[in-house]
């Protein structure tokens, strides 16, 4: 496997599961230093153990925390991904005022936060910022209010930041996936199976037989999305939101959140 990112050191939110953990295991393999920021206690130190990278226990909704996980980073940060993320089944008539802003907080200021504090280290050599965004940006059921909200707001702060800074050389992009078989999506399916009476197999079933290609992603498979848009390879890419979602956008599907 070629190194492309030999060199490099790679900062990567909520990296303890999910799209987090699997990008922070292929951004070692392709030869970055990595460092792990996120909750996860246990599972984010296994995770390091076995990236060789370095754990660092935090919020990103804490600015010390934040602040701590920069300066781990030392003197030199290429590439940012933010894969820290919360969500909660709501209703727009009957979400409630905290959950709308624990939602956002995680996943949106979360996001803003650990860029601002990232940017000036980014700014001496360029670097690359991902986004983890979603397909709810633009296709939003009924049960995801807060949570979709959040995320069209990522890819809106996410051209901002590639507007902003690409004289200084930053790339700043967004990736949306649909279905991803993580943690969270498998308690979205138990989450299903309750409110329609059924069992999560079978929501997860019908899930995917709404999915063109006939199944949820893995996460290494959003993870190899974040390694391209964090390559040289991407070099002229910026502001961007790469959709992967297995052909299953569509505005006619609901998710349970």
């Amino acid at each position: 496997m070629t190194a492309r990112l030999a060199g490099r050191t790679a900062l990567v939110t909520g990296a303890a599961t999910g799209i987090g953990r699997a990008t922070a295991l292929l951004f070692a393999q392709d030869g970055a230093r990595v460092l792990l920021f996120g909750l996860g206690g246990a599972e984010l130190d296994t995770a390091a153990a076995e990236s060789g990278g370095q754990a660092v226990h935090g919020d990103v909704t804490a600015n010390a925390d934040v602040a701590r996980a920069i300066a781990s980073c030392g003197e030199r940060l290429d590439i940012v991904v933010n894969a820290a993320g919360h969500i909660i089944p709501d209703q727009p008539i009957a979400v409630t005022d905290d959950v709308w802003a624990r939602t956002l907080d995680v996943n949106l200021t979360g996001t803003m936060r650990v860029c601002r504090a990232a940017l000036p280290l980014l700014k001496g050599r360029g670097g690359a910022i991902v986004n983890i965004a979603s397909v709810a940006a633009f296709n939003a059921s009924p049960d995801s209010t807060s949570y979709a909200a959040s995320k069209a707001a990522v890819v809106a702060y996410t051209r901002s930041l590639a507007y902003a800074h690409g004289a200084d050389g930053i790339r700043a992009n967004a990736i949306a996936p649909g279905w991803v078989w993580t943690p969270m999506s498998a308690s979205e399916m138990q989450l299903l199976a309750e409110r329609n009476g059924t069992s999560a197999e079978s929501e997860f079933r019908s899930t995917t037989q709404r999915i063109a290609l006939g199944r949820m992603a893995e996460p290494a498979e959003i993870a190899a999305c974040c390694l391209f848009l964090a390559s040289d390879e991407a070099s002229f890419v910026t502001g961007a939101v790469l959709v992967a979602d297995g052909g299953g956008r569509s505005p006619t599907q609901n998710r349970a959140v």
